[in-house]
């Protein structure tokens, strides 16, 4: 087979070979309030309107917390698929691990990831490091995306 036709080949099957790809955009932490989420329409309601994000929360009836506004592309769906988010706090080099699951939707979506209630110490308190990552059923990492000092390496002595 010639060169040519190998390039030809190649180019022909990169959207298969690259299918079913995972990305997780960007990633956003703040501390939001709870009256942050209220709109006019909860008012009238009486239920939350999230609009076009997706939000997941540690302790659903909380709504003040750590939030990791998190922007992912996904090319198929992924039923079964969960989203981890790793934090580590000030001053305490343990790893806090928080599991959503509930699967991934196709498209690019906006996901609200709160770290809500009694999970969060305070309003002040930012995360040290952290780790978002979308794990398919099977447990394997689908993406993840990590804060600077999650990849620093550790200070040796």
């Amino acid at each position: 087979m010639s060169p040519r036709s190998v390039a030809v080949l190649l180019l022909l099957s990169a959207p298969l070979l690259l299918s079913g790809a995972t990305t997780i955009v960007r990633v956003w932490p703040s501390y939001r309030e709870a009256e942050s989420f209220r709109r006019i329409s909860e008012y009238v309601g009486g239920t939350e309107n999230s609009g076009r994000e997706i939000v997941l929360r540690t302790q659903p009836e909380a709504h003040a917390g750590y939030y990791l506004l998190t922007r992912i592309q996904a090319d198929d769906a992924a039923a079964g698929a969960a989203l981890l988010v790793e934090v580590v706090l000030p001053g305490d080099p343990t790893i806090r691990t928080f599991s959503f699951p509930g699967g991934l939707r196709a498209g690019e979506h906006v996901y609200q990831i709160g770290i809500t209630g009694t999970d969060w110490p305070s309003a002040k308190t930012r995360a040290a490091a952290w780790r978002v990552s979308a794990r398919a059923a099977s447990g394997e990492t689908l993406a993840e995306l990590t804060s600077f000092l999650w990849s620093a390496p550790a200070e040796t002595k």
